[in-house]
């Protein structure tokens, strides 16, 4: 399976909400790193991040507009978008559900090693996650 494929079936997994899925897709030493400087090591840090997104917004889903492969990386721009019904944990703490609709934009790249998800680096703009939950206020227009 190439490179493409194992990030279609990971985004799959997601979008199904498929933990078990999920984890038979992620590397047992995987590496994933994101905003907030979060760090994670192993598939059940990595594993328990995108369910921790996923349990707070129950009927989210990602969707790829573009994607880059080369060789062992797949560089992903999508979105994300669902309702915030459970708790969300951040790095700041937890936050509570806002009721509030999120509709964001972002990048990922993925290594890919054998059939697994070996590397993620997530890239997304916390001020805009933070503003449509409602706990910041929309920035000043010029």
């Amino acid at each position: 399976m190439g490179a493409h494929e194992v990030a279609q079936k990971f985004t799959d997994a997601f979008n199904a909400h498929d933990e078990a899925g999920m984890r038979k897709l992620t590397t047992d030493n995987a590496v994933f790193e994101g905003p907030g400087d979060v760090k994670l090591e192993g598939v059940d840090s990595v594993t328990a991040y995108a369910m921790n997104w996923l349990n707070a917004f129950p009927e989210a889903r990602l969707t790829v507009h573009n994607e880059v492969v080369a060789g062992d990386w797949v560089a992903q721009e999508f979105s994300f978008e669902g309702d915030h019904q459970g708790p969300l944990m951040s790095p700041a703490g937890e936050i509570a559900p806002t009721q509030r609709h999120l509709k964001g934009r972002a990048v990922q790249i993925l290594r890919i090693e054998g059939d697994k998800v070996a590397d993620t680096r997530l890239y997304f703009d916390q001020v805009q996650v933070m503003t449509q939950l409602g706990l910041m206020p929309e920035p000043a227009t010029a």
